[in-house]
C-alpha cells in the first residue's frame, strides 16, 4: 500500500504495527538482518513484552499479520495466485501454526489485503479488489475456513468499522469516476447502502469512526475540487460536515489513526490523533472538533509510525522499538481542551452550502414491521443501525449533541 501523498488524503499510509481494537495485543513483522518474522506484543500487562513467532523460513515481502483477541496472530502469505491464512501462537521455544485455508486469486488484477481488526477481536476479514467488483472474505473465526461473505460492485478501498460487533463495515467505493463511502451489512448478505455524499461531484471517503460517540473523520474535495481536505461530522446529526482550517497544512499529509473512545455524549470533545508526514519525517497531531486547534507533538524515538490507541481517559499510547528497548509503549497525554472562551480565533470552518451530510443511523426497520424469525409483530426484533441518506430520512431524534 502506497504512502499518502503529501497533498492529499486519498491513500492510507502503511502501519507497521497493528493493534487489536481493545489495545490488548499488537502484531508486526520484525526484522532480523534481512529476514522478516512475525512478532506479537502483549500490551495489557504491567509492562509490554514481545514474543517472536518465527516460522520454518523467513516471511516474504507482502506478508501481513494481525493480532486476535485471544493472543494468537493471523498471518496472510501470498503465493502463486493464492493467499494462505494461518493462526500463529507460541509453544514453548517454538511457534505453533493452525492453517485456516486459502483464498484463490488467480487473476493478476485482483489485490487482496486484510481489513482492520474487527472490534470483537474474534473474526478477521480480507478485501479482494478486482477490476470491476470487490469481495469481502471472512478469513478467521468462521466454521469451514475462509468464507465469501459479500460482493460489492465497483472497486473499494479503505475499511472502517462502524459498530462494536463487527457487522457494519464502511468502504470507499469507486464507481462512475467518483469515490463515495458506502456501508456494507455483513449479516445481511453484504447489503450495501450509501453512507457519505457531500456533493454529487466530490470524492468522499471515510477515514475513521468512533462507535461510542459517532464521530467521523472524512476526506473530501467538495470544499476545493481536486484538493482533498479533512473534515468531520457526527452520525445521526442534522448538522453539516465541517472542514476546519486547523486541519489544513499545505505540503503535509495528515492521516487520523485513533479517536478517544468512551465519549458517548461528547463527540465534539473527543481527542483525535493524526499522523503528520513531512519532508523530514513523521510526528503526531492532536485535535478536538470543539477546540478548532491542532497540537503538533514530537513522536517517541522508534515510533511504529501511524500506530497507537487512545484510552478513555485521554492518554495516547504509542508503540515504539529501539535498540535499547525493543518493545515499548510511550504514553502521551492529550493537551487539555481549551474552553470556548479561551480557544484561539481561527478562520471559519467550510461547510457545504445548502447541504447536510449524507449519513444518519436508522433503526426504523423494527418499527416498520421487521420481526425476528418466530417472533410476533408486537415484539420487533432489535435491528442494527443501518446508515441511510440523511437527505431522504432525517432523524432529528438521533442527534448526538
Amino acid at each position: 500500500m502506497a504512502a499518502a501523498p503529501a497533498d492529499g488524503y486519498g491513500a492510507t499510509p502503511p502501519t507497521p504495527c497493528v493493534l487489536t481494537a481493545n489495545g490488548a495485543y499488537a502484531a508486526r513483522l520484525a526484522r532480523d538482518g534481512d529476514s522478516l518474522f512475525p512478532e506479537r506484543w502483549t500490551l495489557d500487562g504491567p509492562e509490554p513484552y514481545a514474543v517472536p513467532l518465527p516460522g520454518n523460513q523467513p516471511e516474504e515481502p507482502g506478508t501481513e499479520v494481525q493480532p486476535m483477541a485471544d493472543g494468537r496472530v493471523l498471518i496472510r502469505r501470498p503465493t502463486d495466485g493464492r493467499h494462505a491464512f494461518s493462526l500463529l501462537y507460541p509453544t514453548g521455544p517454538g511457534t505453533g501454526e493452525l492453517p485456516l485455508g486459502a483464498v484463490e486469486c488467480p487473476d493478476d488484477g485482483v489485490e487482496l489485503r486484510l481489513l482492520p481488526p474487527a472490534p470483537c477481536g474474534e473474526r478477521a476479514y480480507a478485501l479482494a479488489v478486482g477490476p470491476w467488483t470487490t469481495a469481502v472474505w471472512l478469513v478467521a473465526g468462521g466454521v469451514f475456513g475462509p468464507e465469501h461473505v459479500a460482493e460489492i460492485p465497483g472497486r473499494c478501498s479503505g475499511g472502517v468499522w462502524l459498530d462494536r460487533t463487527g457487522r457494519m463495515l464502511a468502504l470507499d467505493r469507486e464507481a462512475g469516476g467518483r469515490t463515495k463511502a458506502v456501508v456494507v451489512d455483513l449479516e445481511r448478505g453484504g447489503e450495501m447502502s450509501p453512507l457519505l455524499q457531500i456533493s454529487a461531484d466530490s470524492d468522499d471517503r471515510l477515514l475513521l469512526a468512533d462507535p461510542d460517540s459517532g464521530l467521523l473523520l472524512i476526506s473530501s474535495d467538495a470544499a476545493s475540487p481536486g484538493e482533498p481536505r479533512l473534515g468531520w461530522g457526527v452520525v445521526g446529526s442534522t448538522l453539516p460536515v465541517r472542514f476546519p482550517e486547523s486541519l489544513r497544512l499545505p505540503g503535509l499529509a495528515m492521516t487520523p489513526f485513533a479517536i478517544q473512545p468512551g465519549q458517548a455524549l461528547l463527540p465534539e470533545a473527543c481527542a483525535v490523533a493524526l499522523r503528520i508526514d513531512g519532508p523530514f519525517g513523521a510526528w503526531v497531531g492532536v485535535w478536538r472538533p470543539t477546540e478548532r486547534r491542532l497540537h503538533q507533538l514530537a513522536a517517541p524515538e522508534g515510533w511504529l509510525t501511524g500506530s497507537g490507541l487512545w484510552t478513555p481517559g485521554g492518554v495516547l499510547r504509542l508503540p515504539y522499538t529501539t535498540a535499547a528497548e525493543p518493545c515499548g509503549v510511550a504514553p502521551l497525554t492529550a493537551p487539555a481542551a481549551a474552553s470556548p472562551a479561551t480557544a484561539p480565533a481561527t478562520a471559519p470552518d467550510w461547510t457545504p452550502p445548502d447541504s447536510v451530510p449524507y449519513w444518519t443511523s436508522s433503526c426504523e426497520a423494527a418499527a416498520s414491521g421487521g420481526v425476528a424469525s418466530g417472533g410476533s409483530p408486537s415484539e420487533p426484533a432489535p435491528v442494527a443501525a443501518r446508515p441511510v441518506p440523511l437527505q431522504q430520512a432525517p432523524l432529528g431524534r438521533l442527534v448526538t449533541k
